[in-house]
This record gives structure tokens, sequence and C-alpha cells, in this order.
């Protein structure tokens, strides 16, 4: 099942003239630009690309992938860091032309159709001063990042991605369309939420929306990286007990002035007590540069999105972490100043919080324990450094793995299927009960791939 097969001609006219959206076979004008990826390390060609503009497409194009056996990847933003949201020889449901968000501020809720970025859900929303946890680069798709958890800067005030589903209209490997929610279809809602793309193509998803001023504290101050240790010591004990409202992510990174360790600041709440809050971080050493102010959200959200622009090649290692130790942080400072200069980034995005109150249970997303996720990550343009990058990210990340617990599915770049069942722990016999009943042959498998019990 899921192969790569030949296809009659007028298999595929069928198939085209029963969609509203438009099939993209090798030939075609537009189908260099529809295969391509955000990651630039990834360029396959899939024997066919549908591009649906409706959940009615997706279902046809399901049925036509099963009915065929044609190995299936599913693209929304096609932000998949492993390169999965596409394929060779292949069949890619592409949603990415299905951007709608509707949002009905009287009930606070937000109608996202599955190709929908998360730019799009932030200014719909910020419109009506009203926020969901929506991920942290603005040109992601909010599909996937939903389905796997859906980390943000709001995520301590207001849980994951996921935690703010209140359904999803998804397609299944059978070709119907289902809506998951706490009252229909409710183990499949269970997985949906952190089980990843396993379960089907999802159409679209409606969010609890919560009140939020459109301006934020944010902003980036930073420090010379001899101060790392003390920069890293400060933010173990300040961090662990800092409001919800606060969400401080941590980087060791090289920039054109050097080395630096660089603190970057998201309060969501009120501005002058926020004001009150981050004077301890301002008053650490002797910090290089300090640029938190008063901020628009969306400017904030869309602040890493040149540096991580699309065609980029990326690569990154990735795990989460219970507490920083001070053995902890003498190893990612050791790390870090033993690699040539510019060989990776160390990033720590913070957890905790309205996260890790709702129980391991609760949902599939396992890692409810973790105060902090780690990432190793790299990103460049030359293909001929592929793999001299990868390699020197790898062998740093052996010394930093053993200090992590669980990965993020969101983030995996490479075949972690041995790491799947561990991480998902007392989550996964469940998951893979779900797969039995939803996807039995695996339709679904370019993703964190739970295998079907």
């Amino acid at each position: 099942m899921g192969t790569t097969a030949s296809l009659r001609g007028s298999d595929l006219r069928d198939l085209a003239m029963g969609l509203r959206g438009e099939l993209l076979l090798p030939d075609a004008p537009r189908y260099d630009s529809a295969r391509r990826v955000w990651n630039g390390m990834y360029d396959k060609r899939p024997a066919v690309i549908a591009r649906c503009a409706s959940a009615a497409d997706a279902m046809r194009v399901v049925d036509f992938a099963r009915a065929h056996q044609l190995l299936t990847a599913v693209r929304a933003g096609g932000h998949s860091v492993s390169g999965k949201s596409t394929c060779d020889g292949g069949l890619v449901i592409d949603m990415s032309p299905m951007q709608g968000v509707r949002v009905d501020p009287r009930r606070r809720i937000a109608r996202v159709e599955g190709g929908a970025l998360l730019q799009h859900l932030d200014r719909e929303t910020s419109a009506f001063g009203l926020v969901t946890t929506a991920g942290t680069v603005s040109h992601t798709g909010a599909a996937g990042l939903t389905l796997g958890g859906g980390l943000g800067r709001v995520g301590r005030r207001f849980g994951l991605a996921c935690d703010n589903l209140r359904s999803v209209d998804v397609v299944t490997a059978d070709g119907r369309l289902l809506t998951a929610s706490k009252d229909e279809h409710a183990d499949l809602f269970w997985g949906l939420r952190g089980g990843g793309g396993n379960f089907g193509v999802a159409a679209s998803f409606e969010y609890d929306l919560h009140p939020m001023d459109s301006t934020t504290l944010g902003g980036a101050i930073g420090w010379p990286i001899a101060q790392a240790r003390d920069v890293l010591s400060f933010y173990a004990d300040f961090s662990m007990s800092a409001p919800d409202e606060l969400n401080l992510d941590m980087a060791m990174v090289a920039t054109p002035e050097g080395l630096r360790i660089v603190l970057e600041v998201c309060w969501s709440a009120d501005l002058a007590r926020g004001e009150r809050v981050v004077e301890p971080i301002r008053a650490l050493g002797k910090p290089a540069f300090d640029n938190i102010a008063p901020m628009k959200y969306l400017e904030l959200q869309s602040a890493s999105d040149r540096r991580l622009a699309h065609g980029i090649r990326f690569y990154g290692k990735s795990g989460f972490i219970t507490e920083l130790t001070a053995r902890n942080i003498e190893q990612l400072v050791d790390v870090f100043a033993a690699a040539p200069p510019g060989s990776f980034s160390i990033v720590i995005q913070q957890s905790g919080g309205a996260i890790g109150r709702k129980p391991i249970s609760a949902t599939a997303f396992p890692n409810r324990g973790a105060n902090y996720w780690l990432m190793l990550s790299k990103s460049w343009t030359d293909p001929t450094q592929d793999g001299p990058r990868i390699e020197t990210l790898r062998a740093a990340w052996k010394a930093l793995e053993p200090v992590t617990d669980g990965l993020y599915v969101n983030a995996i770049t490479d075949d972690e299927r041995a790491r799947v069942p561990i991480n998902y722990g007392n989550n996964y016999p469940r998951l893979q009960q779900l797969k039995r009943k939803y996807d039995p042959n695996n339709q679904f498998r370019l993703n964190a791939n739970v295998l079907p019990a």
C-alpha cells in the first residue's frame, strides 16, 4: 500500500473533472512551483499534485489514492521539517488553496480552512482583539502545527494550539468526511490533538479564542556569549516562577557582532505590569542590546519569518527538558563553545504554564511535564554544505540528547520511527487502536508514524 504507480490518462482525466481545484502533472506549467516545500533540502517530484479547493475535493483525492495504492503526502503550509509534505512518485494532497479564516467575535470562535497559514489566523483574530496559540513562524501551516500539538508564544497562558480546538473536519482513509469533537467521534478528536497527520486530511478547524490586546511587550535582549552561564542560570530560576502571561525563549546564536545569548520576550497582558515583571531581566549582567518594547503581536509573530524563509536548507535535532539544572547548563554552554562559530544555534523554547496543567491523557500530546523544548538547528543555502552541516549538528546532539525526554513531532528531521512509541508513552497503544480504526492500511504514513495495532 502506498507505492509509486503508473496511472492511466483516463483515470487522471476523470479525477481532474471531478475536482473544483486543479490537478497538476509533471508537464504542467505550475508543477515546479507547486511541488516546492519550505525546506529546500527536499527537491522531490510527485507523480500527481492535487490542489484541493474544498473538502469534497479532498474526499475524491483520498479515494483516488486508496484505489490506486499511491504513496500519499499531505501538504498545508509545506513546512514539514523532514520534507514529509511531499514525496517522489506518489500523490500530494495540497490543501494550500483553502486558506479561509472566519472569526465569530461574539462566540469567540475561529473557523479555519485546512490550508491556512498562522499569519492568516493571527491577522483575522487580532482585528477583534482575540487570539489563540499559533506557533512562532507566521508562514507555517495551521494544520500541521495544530495536529502535532502546537507550541507558541501565548501557549503558557492559553495552552497548546491543539488544546484550543473545538472540532476538526477530517477526511479519513476511507474517503469519509467526519467532524471530530468532544461530542462526535470523540476518540478521533483525542488522537488529532497531538497525533499528527496519522488519521487523515484536515479540511477545517474550529478554535476557541481568547481576549488579548493586539499590543504586547515584546522583543529581544542579548548578552555576549561570555555571560552565557550567568544568563542561563538566571533563566532557569526566573522562568520557572514566571507568570503564565510571560513567554521567554532563549537562544545561543552567531550574529554579525559575534556570539550572543539572546532572550526573546513576549508579555501578553497589561503593559505596565509587564514592564515591572521584566525589570530583573534588563538588570542582568551587561546586555549588548535591548529592544524590548511595546509592539504589535503580529510583528512579534513574524519576527523569524525572514531568517526562516521558504527555500532555505534546514536541519535540527530536538527534545523536551523538564528542568535546566546546573549540569545541563554546563553541557549546553560547552557544546556551543566547542563547535566552530556558526555551526548551529541552540534554542530553548519555554513551555509549562497552562500546557503542563492539562493531564497527559487528555489529548494525544504527551509532553505535558516538560518546561522547555530544546532544539539545535542550522539553516544554510549552499547544497554542498548539506553533509558537513548535518554531521556537525548530529555530533553535537549526541552530547545533549541524554538530557532530553521525548520529541516534538512537528520538528522531526530524521527517520524517528523507533522514538515515536517511546515519545507517546502510555498514549501510544490508544493511538495504535485509533490508527487501526481510521487508517488500517497506513495510507497516511508520511508523518511521525503510528503503526496500526
